[in-house]
């Protein structure tokens, strides 16, 4: 997915989500206070969340919607989707 190298916004998510992990370990090492870090976890889905919708516009936009596609790439670019949004909804 070389269109991905070109989103430094998405590294920089990635980064802010390893912080977000990084804290939540450092929470559990330190005796953690139940409720800080629910709403850690709950953030950091969250943002997963958001990671993963921006991956799936620009696939989709690159893979399945851009109009020079022959059709067996579309198609394909739509198994990648359906794939990945099942093993993301289990």
């Amino acid at each position: 997915m070389a269109h991905l190298n070109s989103q430094p916004e998405l590294t920089a998510r990635v980064r802010r989500i390893a912080g977000q992990l990084a804290a939540v370990e450092r929470a559990l090492a330190g005796g953690p206070d139940c409720a800080a870090v629910l709403q850690q976890v709950a953030a950091i889905r969250g943002a997963v969340n958001g990671l993963m919708d921006e991956i799936l516009e620009t696939h989709l936009r690159e893979h399945v919607a851009a109009p020079e596609l022959s059709p067996e790439a579309r198609a394909q670019g739509a198994d990648e989707v359906i794939a990945a949004i099942r093993r993301y909804g289990k």
